[in-house]
């Protein structure tokens, strides 16, 4: 939101700055406002406070912004469905390792699976599971209907892809 407000601001003046160019370009009188900056940035030495306070000002803008850019944002947090219909409208988040520990509490659950390791991504849901006492194909359908029913509970906006792997310990 910050950097679009000043994409904005600047683009404003962007364009301002464009149409003088271009009105005076067709033989226009430039504007007063235009002609008194340009005095101004002509006259004005170097080493005068009004000139380093703008500098210093630009370049804290400047590297606010490259530190908006560099950071991760809301990358972490998988967005959840609203309220429902004629409800409160509701914006909501949970960030995606609470939803692989809860996932993988939920898949330890299961009978016969040892250990399971849960990433989740912004789209797929990765499960990796030690089974040790039951046939894997028995387990790994459970696993799939758990994960199912577990990603369903968690009323995560956005539906999210299954990956399942199952095997036995070394």
């Amino acid at each position: 939101m910050p950097a679009a407000i000043v994409a904005l601001v600047l683009a404003v003046i962007a364009i301002a700055l464009l149409y003088e160019a271009v009105a005076s370009a067709f033989g226009r009188t430039p504007a007063r406002w235009r002609r008194g900056v340009a005095d101004e940035l002509a006259t004005r030495p170097l080493d005068d406070l009004w000139v380093i306070a703008g500098a210093v000002l630009a370049a804290l803008l400047g590297l606010w912004l490259v530190v908006l850019a560099v950071t991760p944002g809301l990358r972490g947090l998988l967005p959840m469905r609203g309220g429902a219909p004629g409800g409160v409208k509701v914006r909501a988040a949970l960030a995606r390792s609470a939803a692989a520990v809860a996932l993988r509490d939920r898949l330890l659950e299961v009978p016969g699976v040892q250990s399971a390791r849960v990433k989740v991504g912004r789209r797929r849901v990765k499960v990796r599971a030690r089974a040790h006492f039951r046939p894997l194909k028995e387990v790994r359908g459970d696993l799939d209907r758990a994960v199912e029913e577990a990603v369903r509970q968690l009323g995560l906006a956005r539906r999210m892809r299954l990956s399942t792997r199952v095997r036995r310990p070394k």
